[in-house]
């Protein structure tokens, strides 16, 4: 996945052309306004996912506009998107947001949180969501044993939850980043998520 957020359309297109076919944004307005543009540049069959936080309010929207959510951290959101997802005449993949570092910033579910049990229980029922599996995001820093126990212990909750709950779909293991997608592969990633590698260091305004 090539992460363009904070990029400008134009970026995303020659991207495209250079063969990335899945997109990551972090915010729905900032892709509303590359949504449209991108159209124009002729960028029409990739695929582009919202890898940030959503707030449930802005779910029909997000339906509208992405090819799949990679952020759902509760059982509300994952409502909200079948609702949205079928107003939208769609089935929209999903993936479950795992929070498996102390960070305070850091968004998901834990991974023994009721939460999580709760939205697992529920998901078979939602016919309009299609669950794909989990992501989550490694410690910042440098410590790539840190990042590589996060890796891992993604890695054994998707194959606890797959025995456990064998109605449903854990296909992808979205991890890794620029800094440490070599180690995430290592430890199973089927999706990494790469940004400055591909686009450079994030423009600092807007």
């Amino acid at each position: 996945m090539g992460v363009s957020k904070m990029h400008p359309a134009e970026a995303v297109a020659e991207a495209a052309v250079a063969g990335v076919t899945l997109f990551g944004e972090n915010r729905v307005q900032e892709f509303e306004a590359k949504h449209d543009r991108l159209r124009q540049l002729g960028v029409s069959d990739a695929e582009v996912h919202l890898i940030g936080h959503l707030q449930s309010n802005k779910s029909v929207r997000a339906a509208e506009i992405f090819s799949g959510i990679d952020s759902v951290d509760s059982l509300r959101l994952a409502e909200r998107l079948n609702e949205a997802a079928n107003k939208v005449r769609t089935k929209l993949p999903v993936l479950l947001e795992i929070k498996l570092s102390a960070e305070p910033t850091k968004t998901g579910l834990p991974p023994d949180s009721a939460e999580l049990r709760s939205l697992l229980e529920r998901l078979p029922n939602l016919e309009h969501v299609a669950m794909h599996g989990l992501m989550t995001i490694a410690p910042l820093g440098e410590n790539p044993a840190a990042a590589r126990a996060c890796f891992r212990e993604l890695r054994e909750l998707r194959d606890t939850l797959a025995h456990e709950y064998p109605q449903l779909d854990f296909r992808e293991l979205s991890m890794g980043m620029s800094g440490d997608f070599e180690i995430a592969i290592e430890e199973g990633s089927t999706l990494v998520r790469i940004g400055t590698a591909l686009f450079g260091e994030r423009p600092t305004t807007r």
